[in-house]
């Protein structure tokens, strides 16, 4: 078995694993953040399912580094994963593996030009969702216990992130820690960024409307002037024709 096959295998086997993992470390660093009543044993278990989901992440990772037969190549095209295991608070990301498995099997090959803008839309569409979340729980766990703060419950935190990834900031709810003010840039700039993908996804498809248009038009005009040459050659021909009588 040569590497792409077993490193094809390994991720085949360990795909759905992983995404359930990834669903686990997820209810395990909300809880504690939403229910802040959470007793110290509740909250160190959760502290431990972190670290053991972490663990189970860089072994994947390490494993298909390892399998990988261009490694340089392969740290560069799973970057995301490499920040999974570099910071522990990225692993829900890989739960976007799950919708482009599901929006690819959902399309069929013949329509593989579209497949590509369904594939973007998801991908932005599971960024912001857990952009907004995640991003809603750090600051309310950073800034609810602030002395000058004045996010102090999950309805605030989420109002903020939506406020702050689409720039608008209100001013209503703010950040007052530094740790809450890096947060604060961080969904900042990605609302920035999806932004972009959003607004360039779209004009791409309207060019894509004004192309298909334009080469459907050049069609029918081509269409036109070979039906125009051939009726000048058939009246070419019945003009021939009528030559020897010397009568229309």
């Amino acid at each position: 078995m040569d590497q792409e096959t077993a490193q094809a295998r390994w991720e085949h086997l360990t795909q759905r694993p992983l995404l359930a993992l990834a669903l686990v470390f997820a209810v395990a660093y909300a809880v504690p953040i939403v229910d802040h009543s959470a007793g110290h044993l509740l909250t160190q278990i959760c502290t431990v399912v972190e670290w053991v989901v972490w663990g189970a992440f860089a072994t994947d990772y390490l494993t298909r580094l390892a399998l990988a037969r261009h490694r340089k190549e392969f740290v560069r095209r799973h970057w995301i994963d490499l920040c999974a295991v570099v910071l522990p608070i990225l692993q829900p990301l890989r739960l976007l593996r799950l919708l482009r498995m599901v929006a690819t099997l959902a399309l069929v090959e013949r329509r593989a030009r579209m497949a590509n803008r369904i594939r973007l839309t998801t991908y932005v569409g599971g960024a912001v969702v857990g952009l907004l979340m995640f991003g809603s729980l750090a600051v309310l766990s950073v800034e609810r216990e602030a002395p000058n703060g004045n996010i102090r419950t999950l309805g605030d935190a989420l109002w903020w992130s939506f406020t702050t990834m689409t720039t608008v900031g209100y001013g209503d709810h703010a950040p007052t820690t530094g740790l809450g003010r890096m947060i604060a840039v961080g969904l900042m700039l990605s609302g920035i960024a999806l932004l972009g993908v959003v607004t360039a996804n779209i004009a791409a498809w309207f060019l894509a409307r004004v192309e298909k248009d334009d080469a459907e038009e050049q069609r029918q005009t081509e269409a036109i002037a070979a039906l125009t040459e051939e009726v000048r050659a058939l009246r070419a021909e019945i003009a021939a024709l009528r030559e020897p009588s010397g009568r229309p």
